[in-house]
């Protein structure tokens, strides 16, 4: 009876410890099957003429490149996020760079000429290198819907080992999301990779935080 017992006990040990090892090995494999954020269009306004200020700030020019001391129309926004490999590890001295619509829906381009002004506080366009953990941030404004699409923010990432991607960020909750056109074309689960919320950052000049990680399979 007693040594019935002990191999019992030792059948439990063994199974708890095989379930460790499943958890740990399910964990592990979970890191290194992190999904690819999707890849979506260029967009035919990436700007085909950069502006000469082109820092992580897109709602304020420096003095000298500015044509006004107005900082950008719209809702001020840090918008932050990781570059990550699929194995999860950080990519660092990878180059962000986001463009988007102004508050009124102008895009830095030439052949955006709808009749809505321009915002002349608007940068347009900004690049930034990431840290050594991944990380970026920019400073720009929410974005805003432009005719035909929802509110997004474009994004292209290019990796110190040439690796690219090239998508866009879309607001959690807009009510143009269902109707967008390219939005549509994701799967249910690539939507929820490329839709982050814009909460209040609680400092007192009531502006946005958003985050978006980016995994490059």
């Amino acid at each position: 009876m007693h040594g019935h017992v002990q191999t019992t006990q030792r059948r439990r040990l063994l199974l708890a410890a095989l379930g460790l090892v499943s958890s740990c090995l399910a964990t592990a494999g979970g890191a290194a099957t992190r999904r690819p954020t999707p890849a979506q269009s260029r967009g035919p306004f990436y700007p085909d003429q950069l502006p000469l200020d082109q820092d992580n700030d897109l709602t304020r020019l420096s003095p000298a490149r500015a044509a006004t001391s107005a900082s950008a129309k719209g809702v001020l926004t840090d918008l932050t996020g990781r570059v990550l490999a699929a194995d999860g590890t950080a990519l660092p001295d990878a180059l962000v760079e986001i463009w988007q619509c102004d508050a009124h829906g102008r895009y830095l381009h030439t052949r955006d000429r709808g009749g809505r002004p321009r915002d002349p506080g608007f940068q347009g366009y900004g690049k930034a290198r990431t840290a050594a953990d991944g990380g970026y941030r920019f400073r720009t404004i929410k974005p805003v819907p432009y005719p035909g699409r929802a509110p997004h923010i474009h994004v292209a990432v290019t990796a110190a080992d040439g690796r690219q991607l090239v998508t866009q960020l879309y607001v959690e909750g807009a009510p143009e999301n269902a109707r967008d056109f390219l939005r549509k074309r994701l799967s249910p689960a690539q939507r929820k990779l490329v839709t982050v919320p814009f909460r209040p950052s609680g400092d007192d000049a009531g502006s946005l935080r958003a985050r978006f990680d980016m995994v490059l399979g």
